[in-house]
């Protein structure tokens, strides 16, 4: 099994949403996802998608492109980000969803040898549109993120693949609050997946988080084909 992951596919089947307004790149990405996948992952692999998943306003809506991402090759597992509006209560999620897909809030999954943690994370104190509103939405990421490596703690093992996935970066550009990268450093991961942030610019610079293998995953970035995070036995 291999570990692959990619963010933001801001699929729309239900009501089509051009995305070229964040570049010519954009022009026609659902194609290219799906195809790059297909060409990319096996069916015994397993792919992380951190956040940004669907443009649709109703979880009926999203289940179009939901059933067409389940239908690619490999296992996947979902979180949120700060677009999907239609991701209801976890539990009506999780019963909603095609065979061979998960999706992780406030708990952790473990899926052979890979332990899965995460959260959305949110807008970091500190950048220039962050206001006191945006305190509260980050506090929370942080107790979510906090559940979550509890739960992930109480079920791997020593021989365990570790990976958060988070949708918004946990630092760069000299933001790095502490108690969300003191929280992820102590939680000892063996990599971290970030998406988000879309730019026709180079890879904006990953943030230091010590041994922790950090990989920015966002659609664009990749060219729109699945990342490998890690070749697992």
């Amino acid at each position: 099994m291999r570990l692959f992951a990619i963010a933001d596919p801001h699929l729309s089947k239900a009501q089509p949403k051009p995305m070229d307004i964040f570049g010519e790149n954009w022009q026609g990405h659902p194609e290219l996802f799906f195809e790059n996948w297909r060409k990319t992952v096996s069916e015994d692999d397993l792919v992380l998608i951190p956040g940004d998943i669907s443009w649709a306003m109703k979880l009926e809506d999203a289940l179009l492109d939901l059933n067409d991402i389940a239908a690619l090759p490999g296992q996947k597992v979902l979180l949120r980000g700060n677009h999907d509006y239609w991701w209801p209560a976890i539990s009506r999620l999780r019963k909603a969803l095609p065979d061979g897909m998960f999706a992780i809030q406030n708990d952790a999954l473990k899926i052979g040898n890979v332990v899965i943690a995460g959260t959305r994370g949110w807008v970091l104190p500190g950048s220039a549109d962050f206001d006191i509103k945006d305190q509260k939405i980050f506090d929370r990421e942080l107790a979510r993120l906090e559940l979550s490596l509890a739960a992930a703690e109480r079920i791997k093992s020593n021989n365990d693949y570790f990976v958060i996935m988070l949708h918004f970066p946990p630092g760069g550009l000299g933001l790095e609050p502490k108690q969300l990268t003191t929280l992820i450093k102590e939680a000892k991961p063996n990599a971290l997946v970030y998406g988000h942030i879309h730019s026709e610019k180079p890879l904006p610079a990953l943030p230091e988080l010590g041994e922790i293998d950090v990989h920015f995953v966002a659609s664009d970035a990749l060219k729109f084909t699945p990342k490998l995070i890690s070749e697992l036995i």
